[in-house]
């Protein structure tokens, strides 16, 4: 604990260049990103017809986590880049790592929840409403956060690794224990694994949706969807693997710097891919409005009630292009008028 208690000297291997810019890209991130996020929390929670979406829920749980990381992490990434040391004593060093790399997996594991989603709404049409009921869903979030978080328990109790602070750089992160450290394995697990999943199951999804297509060419209907609704679930589909790309361009300059350069030869690098890393938490709000007409109805409509000029039940931005789409919650109702059991979504 002494040596987590000293704080590192102002002669540190980064140039006061960098860590200027590094303290403002912080403070614009956190300031950002806590809007961002925030807004589009509310407005999806708001919108009656989006936020029932099974998606919906999985995105909301990346709103959170990117929430946290940006009210938590930013500010004091801030504080150390600006100070050059870290001066919060060793117990919030630990939660700061605890936190960060939690959230990062959170961040990861959703994407995988959300693209298993998109994949299963294509292949397998006819079992969504079964495989997706409510209770599912959130055992589902549950793991996420629980497996996410669980990771970090055993360097933060000191039982493989250990949570502290690298005074070369003033950073709280996963160190050595005697001669061990699990930071690489996390990598792999935790990081690289779920990455070639989500890979894979949008290949997956490609050839699928390819084949379909020329086999039901010039046919109004694709596995029991309508052409309307096609398009809009694989509107959505595109707009999550935007984001899925964004994360890994933001996140993988980071990860490849800490396993192959540990000693720090080219600081500059560092300081730029973990600027990168911040950026992954901001930009997933301005992917939803630039790219999917779905959410730009949610944002509309909190911009409405804020205005004081409330929604009416008719949720006219939203009910064109929500309102029939495969992914909603009352989805098989609407196709089965006649059938007296509601679906659990």
């Amino acid at each position: 604990m002494e040596e987590l208690m000293h704080n590192s000297t102002l002669d540190t291997i980064y140039p006061r260049e960098a860590t200027i810019l590094a303290a403002v890209c912080a403070c614009v991130f956190s300031a950002v990103g806590v809007l961002g996020n925030f807004i589009t929390t509310v407005a999806l929670l708001m919108h009656p017809k989006l936020r029932g979406h099974v998606t919906t829920m999985f995105v909301l749980s990346l709103c959170v986590s990117d929430l946290l990381f940006c009210s938590i992490n930013l500010p004091l990434t801030a504080s150390r880049y600006i100070k050059q040391q870290w001066t919060l004593g060793p117990r919030l060093c630990q939660m700061f790592a605890f936190v960060f790399y939690g959230n990062e997996a959170v961040s990861l594991l959703s994407m995988v929840a959300i693209t298993i989603n998109r994949y299963t709404l294509i292949a397998y049409y006819d079992m969504y409403s079964q495989i997706y009921t409510s209770t599912k869903i959130w055992i589902q979030l549950l793991l996420i956060w629980l497996v996410s978080f669980g990771l970090m328990i055993p360097p933060l109790l000191g039982v493989w690794g250990q949570l502290g602070l690298e005074h070369d750089t003033f950073s709280c992160t996963i160190l050595p224990k005697d001669g061990l450290s699990p930071k690489k394995y996390l990598f792999v697990f935790g990081f690289a694994l779920p990455c070639v999943v989500i890979i894979v199951s949008y290949s997956c999804i490609y050839w699928r949706v390819r084949e379909s297509k020329r086999k039901l060419e010039g046919r109004s209907k694709l596995s029991g969807q309508t052409a309307r609704e096609k398009e809009e679930d694989s509107r959505l589909t595109t707009l999550m693997l935007t984001i899925f790309l964004c994360f890994l361009a933001c996140f993988l300059p980071l990860m490849i710097m800490n396993v192959t350069d540990d000693g720090i030869t080219y600081p500059w690098l560092h300081i730029i891919a973990s600027i990168l890393a911040w950026a992954s938490s901001v930009v997933n709000p301005l992917i939803y409005a630039a790219t999917n007409r779905q959410y730009r109805a949610a944002y509309g409509n909190l911009l409405k009630f804020c205005k004081n000029n409330p929604v009416t039940k008719r949720t006219t931005w939203g009910s064109r292009t929500v309102g029939h789409s495969s992914n909603s919650p009352n989805y098989v109702e609407k196709r089965n008028p006649l059938n007296n059991q509601p679906t659990k979504l």
